[in-house]
């Protein structure tokens, strides 16, 4: 005859298993900077090299891309998507948004022929994958060549990076301290409107009151560019998590230590350059 179950013992077996450790902040944050640093680095010191950093983590993230689009049976047309990749951004830098859409129409003519040589059994499918890979990646980094060829471009790329940093920021704090109820359950669980509230303050004040230091902005122009941040940053980490949540993956790769691959550490960043740049162009004067 079996003996009834301890009360203690009952409520230990009944217990929901404890969630998943959250990511390592200290190494995460050591990653950030380090990043970071990188961009400002080659800003300053030489142009050419920020255009370099830019193709690498271009590269590298379309190379993340197409790893976790493969175990779904969709094969990329690799070689025309890198570089045509590169050359979109190159051209971006030297030809401007002229030069973009051309390298742009380019390589997605490249990639369509690359694959329809290898055959009709999911050539639509493995095409089009190919065109959204240039598309979500090197053309997204390529606005920022347009940013850093204008006037103050070094200062606006910064500007950029600051304040998508700070929406990652005030969403994260204020997120686990107060968030209660999930902007998007079944696409990001862990994000929250409280989180979206202090991704707004935080990067609002920023914009207001720091970005008119040392750019040619009006605070309310500023305060602008920073709400236009969180809702383009707040799409990039939505849209990234939806295509992992899709592919059945919760990290992009396991490159960077703390946030897992670097399309999962730039995927506000992304997103948020053509919006910067287009603010840039109606503010000021390239």
């Amino acid at each position: 005859m079996s003996q009834p179950t301890p009360p203690a013992a009952a409520s230990t077996a009944s217990a929901a298993p404890a969630p998943p450790p959250g990511r390592n902040l200290p190494v995460a944050t050591a990653v950030g900077v380090l990043l970071a640093a990188a961009v400002v680095v080659s800003l300053y010191v030489w142009l050419p090299l920020f255009v370099g950093v830019c193709c690498l983590a271009a590269v590298v993230g379309m190379v993340e891309l197409v790893a976790a689009l493969a175990p779904t049976g969709v094969r990329v047309p690799l070689p025309p998507v890198i570089v045509g990749g590169i050359a979109i951004i190159i051209a971006a830098y030297a030809g401007g948004t002229d030069g973009l859409v051309v390298a742009f129409v380019l390589t997605c003519a490249a990639a369509v022929l690359w694959r329809a040589i290898e055959g009709a059994d999911g050539f639509v499918r493995d095409a089009t994958a190919g065109v959204f890979c240039v598309a979500y990646v090197p053309v997204l980094v390529a606005f920022a060549m347009l940013i850093v060829v204008s006037a103050d471009g070094p200062q606006k790329v910064i500007s950029v990076v600051l304040l998508v940093a700070c929406s990652d920021t005030g969403g994260f704090f204020a997120g686990s301290r107060f968030g209660r109820h999930r902007m998007a359950p079944q696409v990001s669980p862990k994000k929250s409107w409280e989180g979206f509230g202090g991704s707004v303050v935080l990067t609002g004040l920023v914009g207001a009151l720091v970005l008119p230091l040392f750019l040619e902005l009006n605070w309310w122009q500023g305060l602008l560019l920073g709400l236009a941040i969180v809702a383009s940053a707040t799409v990039g980490d939505l849209g990234e998590s939806l295509i992992k949540r899709d592919l059945g993956i919760k990290d992009m790769s396991t490159l960077l230590p703390g946030h897992g691959g670097l399309l999962d550490r730039i995927d506000s960043l992304l997103v948020s350059i053509p919006v910067a740049w287009m603010l840039f162009t109606l503010f000021l004067s390239s």
